[in-house]
């Protein structure tokens, strides 16, 4: 068994950094990546899937394991539900369409999120009032060290705000085989959140429907967010912070504009530290607060913040990642010196 020495990733990451593996290898189940492993070179172990939610800011002196685990197929059904089991190597945006496809709904809503399946439970990704906690089932995990493969259920991933137990207790140790849904036979429709229930109307939507709440939301996504294809980027680089009922109030009354809303049940971030959700904490728009500190569509060399949406950094052709990375750095630093909130990447810096 071989490996590919010295690969450029730009393929690979949907930032287009042009960045070296040392070595590379590819997989598509379990048995594949345990031979694969039984033969690798001696260092570190690098699993990537998409590569839409990574930032890549150094060459990976070690091995990179491309995910190419495929296959969507129903294992069982109950009146309400119908349970689908996906290779972590499909695409999301082809596994939603899939979904669609057979009248499943739950979702919809995450239409044309960037990557693939493997990383939908280890960022808990969200968009439009979803998560993946809300219709994820279990998961099938390959431990890199034993090779075993062990099975998460809901709680056992801890999910969080686009956080899981495989983004900080079991970073790096698992690679991430299939992920199975539970999705309604019957949907039950999302659409108050941002502007759906607009777009469904700008749209001529008569009734609703799970291809009508699809198309409505590429279309938001499609007019608001640049292609990875043609500008790299990964999507939302920050999290919206959530702070204290205290620090909202004192934000909205000098802020008065402030974009915010309640939090439900997760953990807040204010003043820069962590603490357990209280009564009254609220979210915050990440890209409200980016772009008052004037940062919207600013460039320096090839590294930037779109020009439509301050959430977004981009590489408008040769940038570097720690070029990008210092530039959150930036970021960051001017929100809380001008706010006093402190923020977090949701994008994971390699």
């Amino acid at each position: 068994m071989t490996f590919a020495q010295n690969i450029s990733l730009r393929p690979y990451n949907t930032f287009g950094i042009d960045a070296l593996a040392r070595y590379f290898a590819t997989f598509s189940d379990g048995a594949a990546l345990s031979a694969l492993l039984s033969k690798a070179p001696a260092g570190a172990k690098f699993v990537l899937g998409g590569g839409s939610n990574v930032l890549l800011t150094k060459d990976i002196d070690g091995l990179v394991l491309k995910n190419e685990v495929m296959g969507i197929e129903t294992v069982a059904e109950d009146e309400d539900y119908a349970y689908v089991r996906v290779g972590a190597g499909e695409i999301w945006h082809r596994f939603v369409q899939h979904c669609i496809n057979h009248d499943l709904g739950g979702v919809e809503n995450l239409s044309l999120i960037p990557g693939c399946v493997g990383a939908s439970p280890m960022q808990n990704i969200g968009a439009y009032g979803v998560e993946i906690k809300e219709v994820f089932q279990d998961l099938e995990a390959f431990h890199l060290s034993d090779g075993t493969i062990e099975r998460f259920s809901l709680n056992d991933c801890a999910f969080g705000y686009r956080d899981s137990v495989f983004k900080n207790k079991y970073k790096g140790q698992f690679a991430i085989l299939h992920v199975t849904f539970r999705l309604r036979k019957q949907p039950v429709y999302n659409v108050s959140y941002g502007a759906i229930e607009h777009e469904l109307e700008r749209m001529g939507a008569r009734e609703l429907s799970l291809r009508a709440v699809s198309d409505a939301v590429i279309r938001i996504r499609t007019a608001k967010l640049p292609d990875p294809k043609v500008i790299g980027n990964a999507g939302s680089f920050f999290k919206n912070p959530i702070v204290s009922s205290a620090v909202y109030e004192r934000l909205h009354t000098e802020f008065p504009s402030l974009p915010a809303y309640p939090a439900a049940q997760e953990a807040y971030v204010g003043s820069g530290s962590d603490a357990d959700l209280a009564p009254g904490a609220m979210k915050l728009s990440a890209g409200w607060l980016i772009e008052q500190c004037g940062w919207k569509g600013y460039r320096t060399g090839d590294a930037g913040v779109h020009e439509r949406h301050a959430l977004v950094l981009v590489n408008y052709g040769h940038a570097r990642g720690q070029e990008i990375y210092d530039l959150s750095e930036e970021i960051l630093r001017s929100v809380k010196a001008k706010f006093g909130v402190v923020m977090e990447r949701e994008v994971n810096i390699i």
